[in-house]
């Protein structure tokens, strides 16, 4: 029934799902136009807007950037990766791998979104390996995980409105993380979570004569013996793990004492604390280098798109537009359903912004207005936003390329069971923002 249902979908995702860069292209001009046509901006004013704004992200760039490839640099050491074998050991049976490797890559995206990617998909292959289970359902299992990432760690939408100088700071101030991440709202979200995803993937489990199995050996990890003799110098200082080691330690003993004197979480001690993390981890700058070879490739996407996302931001605000569609969106909503309808459309949103910090550019002249002139909680709405950038990430294929690149498998290959997942959750975290 679950694979009847899916197919029209995975049919029309396939055939007109382009790339997310398309997608910021037929954004920007749709902004572009919006403003020449309803806010009678003059083309050369909104090309000035567009082109002068167009380099007011790079820091928030280079930051997004950083929880990707940090991330995905510390779930690619040795010490992870046999952490992971060692839990697949506990996957004796194909229901109980499921829930394992659900959990355990919910807990992963929780710490932070780059190293759940990661960490799902090469636990998902550790578990495949021991455990005949169906993999399809296995990888989306791991993925559907990755709902939880904008209420956890490296959140990006409450980690920015926590760092001081955010681009918005002069709308909201700085909204620190215990409004946001540790707020009973988003723990009750988590909590919930970590109950229904578990086991609705349990309970799409294919019957046996429909399972999909791969051959474990197609999975095997093969690593190379490393040759230490005759090596130039310049080698052996590559290969050399003090400095490597020696600067992890550094930078953890800073965070000691940051938290030490109070200090709180923001997006840069985030990223601070996973790259150095990686460095330690990693043992040498050889292998640092080439984990940060492979993390580099995924997050191409961020550097590409994110000068458009500022350019897009810039006439939305210097138009009139995102004003404009702040007065709108006050028409009909209230204090008290302002979250939910910032939650639905930001799902609808990421669709065509497949990125936190992209889409908070976009949408944060909009809903932050709007919150204030209803006098809804500005905290709330913000998280409405980031809950809904995660949950259609389910049916989003952006940022399962890494996951699928490492699994080896196509989107079409999953899609059905996150379907489902999106269903189930969006009801459930529409109703959480509407009643609590």
């Amino acid at each position: 029934m679950l694979a009847t249902a899916s197919k029209p979908f995975v049919k029309l995702v396939e055939r007109y799902l382009p790339d997310p860069f398309v997608f910021v292209l037929i954004l920007t001009l749709l902004v572009m136009g919006s403003a020449v046509v309803i806010q009678q901006q003059s083309v050369g004013t909104v090309l000035q807007q567009w082109g002068g704004g167009f380099w007011n992200l790079l820091t928030f760039s280079m930051q997004m950037l950083l929880v990707l490839v940090s991330g995905h640099m510390l779930a690619s050491t040795a010490i992870v990766k046999s952490a992971l074998n060692n839990i697949a050991k506990l996957a004796a049976t194909p229901g109980r791998a499921i829930i394992l490797v659900t959990l355990v890559s919910m807990l992963a995206s929780w710490l932070n979104w780059g190293f759940g990617l990661v960490v799902g998909a090469l636990f998902a292959k550790a578990i495949a390996r021991r455990v005949q289970v169906d993999y399809r359902l296995l990888v989306a299992s791991a993925y559907s995980s990755f709902v939880v990432w904008h209420g956890g760690l490296a959140g990006s939408i409450p980690l920015t409105i926590a760092t001081p100088g955010h681009f918005t700071e002069d709308l909201i101030g700085v909204v620190g993380t215990s409004e946001t991440l540790f707020s009973a709202l988003n723990l009750t979200l988590l909590a919930i979570m970590i109950v229904v995803i578990p086991l609705v993937n349990r309970a799409m489990m294919p019957a046996a004569h429909d399972r999909v199995y791969v051959d474990p050996k197609r999975l095997a990890e093969s690593v190379p013996e490393p040759k230490y003799h005759d090596l130039p110098p310049a080698e052996k200082l590559e290969r050399n793990p003090i400095l490597t080691v020696v600067t992890g330690l550094a930078g953890i003993a800073y965070l000691v004492m940051y938290f030490g004197d109070g200090g709180s979480l923001n997006l840069n001690i985030i990223n601070f604390l996973f790259l150095f993390m990686a460095i330690a981890l990693h043992g040498t700058p050889e292998r640092l280098l080439h984990s940060l070879q492979q993390a580099i490739q995924g997050a191409s996407g961020i550097v590409l798109q994110f000068p458009f996302y500022a350019g897009i931001m810039a006439v939305m605000v210097q138009s009139g537009l995102a004003r404009d569609l702040s007065q709108w969106l006050i028409s009909f909503a209230t204090a008290d359903t302002l979250a939910l309808y910032s939650f639905l459309s930001a799902g609808l949103v990421n669709m065509l912004v497949p990125s936190g910090g992209g889409q908070w550019a976009v949408q944060a002249p909009v809903v932050l207005p709007a919150a204030i002139e209803l006098g809804a909680d500005v905290s709330k709405v913000s998280m409405a936003v980031a809950w809904g950038d995660a949950w259609t990430n389910l049916i989003q294929p952006f940022w399962a390329l890494p996951v699928l690149a490492i699994a080896g498998l196509k989107a079409k290959d999953m899609m059905g069971f996150c379907l489902v997942q999106l269903i189930i959750t969006g009801v459930i975290i529409s109703a959480v923002f509407l009643l609590f």
